[in-house]
């Protein structure tokens, strides 16, 4: 029994020295991990700066050599991210009058600098949002000791919106070259000395592009079982292409689809997405349809830090299918002007100038248009686009006269009513609304209309859907079943009686 009792307490007495060693060993390590996570250079940020989801303006570089040593490709690179992280830290300090890693990225003396600007904003109630979209670099000096550099930025181009009580008075883009000088400490390539040696007003010099046809019977294209998703998991082409055919044979030529912003990556777009993006436009060529590509759908930010984002997402798409022989025209945005009271007129207005630019810059051979919602706002930037397309799903009474005004304020590009229709939706949440029959009067009425004054139209749409996702109009039910219900067909693949006017 004493043996016993002696095994025991030696049994226990090995377990709680195992545990113990264990305890202390998970200690040490953590400590360690702790030590070792506080040196690592992406914690030490205050920021936290992430330029794949937070600022990727355009880089170049010369490369031709430069005085003083050699510098290695992993060097360049180093260098570059750490300047481009100090704008975007620059910008988030002068958008919010805080100093938050400017530290990191900046010397004590050109620190000082910046933070004299930002204690002379607050106290003056001013702030500044801004970004740059293009930077070209040059390595002029490296020092032999590979702990000085001297940057050279040229062509950088810069937007900036001054604000003062909250108002904005002043706006502007320019076109500057920096030189900087930048010291290496702590790991971090620091700025240490910049001088701004020239800046000029940005000039807008894109050409006007005209549209290869006016002759435009087109529809707003998504598939019956996946509106609004038409990229997902669900997609099928030789679905989408029976669907083409259907448009081909109701004597339409033209389609309207929508790329959505976040599903298609952002600024970093999925290969598979525009993998699938090119099936349906390979497949509206072979069936002889032309087709408008709306791009950011689903998006609404605009927030000027987002516009480097925003400018990878379109390069990327536009740059992929600029000369493909089914495109017909870049939507830049669906019906922004629903976005004014939410995000800023000029909020909205500026994105959308700047995007227009930057896809005539890449696609010199294809137009740009906006999907205003209504007539008032189809005037907006009409000297920018190449072609103006509004909805409209007001009174058909007062279609003609609204659209003969518009003509009288545009009279040098094409007009296009890109989007209408109507329900046919009159269940409980409608019930004297409309009908199959009253939707096929519209459309026999508004056809006259068009066919009158020659006007190019793209109608909405194909199909009746079962499913409206929330982010289009929300969850009400009084909303989402009249949207269910404008197709020329229904949810059993019947044409309704709104088919026979189609295309006529």
């Amino acid at each position: 029994m004493v043996k016993t009792n002696k095994r025991i307490l030696r049994a226990v007495l090995m377990l709680t020295y195992l545990m113990i060693t264990g305890v202390l060993l998970f200690l040490i390590s953590s400590i360690f991990s702790f030590l070792n996570t506080g040196a690592d250079r992406s914690k030490m940020l205050h920021t936290e700066v992430k330029k794949v989801d937070q600022y990727l303006p355009k880089i170049s570089w010369k490369l031709d050599g430069n005085e003083g040593r050699e510098i290695s490709k992993q060097k360049l690179n180093a260098v570059q991210n750490d300047y481009i992280d100090s704008w975007y830290v620059k910008h988030i300090a002068y958008k919010t009058n805080t100093r938050v890693g400017i530290k990191d990225y900046f010397t004590e003396s050109a620190r000082n600098n910046i933070y004299d600007i930002l204690d002379y904003n607050k106290l003056n109630n001013t702030s500044i949002q801004s970004t740059t979209l293009q930077h070209n670099l040059d390595i002029e000096f490296f020092s032999e000791d590979g702990q000085l550099i001297v940057l050279k930025d040229t062509n950088a181009i810069e937007y900036k919106k001054v604000f003062k009580d909250d108002k904005l008075v002043l706006e502007s883009t320019e076109v500057s070259d920096y030189k900087y000088v930048l010291l290496l400490e702590d790991g971090f390539w620091r700025v240490r000395h910049m001088v701004k040696e020239s800046s000029e007003k940005f000039k807008d010099i894109s050409q006007k592009t005209p549209i290869s046809y006016t002759n435009i019977k087109g529809i707003n294209y998504y598939p019956q079982a996946t509106p609004w998703d038409m990229y997902g998991d669900k997609f099928d082409i030789n679905i989408i292409e029976k669907d083409f055919n259907i448009i081909k044979k109701a004597n339409l030529n033209s389609i309207r689809i929508f790329v959505p912003y976040e599903d298609f990556g952002k600024a970093n777009v999925k290969w598979e997405k525009l993998e699938k993006l090119k099936q349906v436009l390979d497949i509206a060529l072979k069936v002889d349809l032309k087709v408008v590509v709306t791009l950011f759908d689903f998006y609404g930010n605009y927030d000027v830090l987002d516009w480097t984002l925003n400018q990878r997402h379109a390069e990327t798409i536009v740059e992929t299918f600029k000369d493909h022989n089914a495109i017909l025209a870049w939507d830049v945005k669906n019906e922004p002007n629903l976005d004014f009271d939410s995000r800023g007129k000029e909020n909205v207005t500026a994105w959308l100038d700047f995007m227009i630019i930057l896809i005539k810059d890449i696609d010199k051979n294809h137009p740009v248009t906006i999907g205003w919602s209504n007539t008032e706002s189809a005037t907006i930037l009409k000297e920018k686009v190449d072609v103006v397309s509004f909805h409209y799903y007001e009174d058909i009474a007062n279609f003609e006269k609204e659209y003969l005004d518009l003509k009288t304020k545009i009279t040098d590009k094409p007009i296009i009513l890109q989007e209408f229709g109507l329900s046919s939706y009159g269940g409980f949440w409608r019930p004297f609304a409309s009908s199959e029959e009253d939707q096929a009067l519209y459309h026999k009425e508004i056809q006259n209309i068009l066919t009158k004054n020659n006007v190019p139209f793209m109608s909405w749409t194909l199909y009746d859907f079962d499913i409206v996702p929330k982010e289009v109009l929300g969850k009400l039910p009084w909303r989402t079943n009249p949207q269910k219900k404008f197709g020329f067909i229904n949810n059993k693949g019947e044409k309704k009686l709104s088919y026979k006017y189609i295309s006529n």
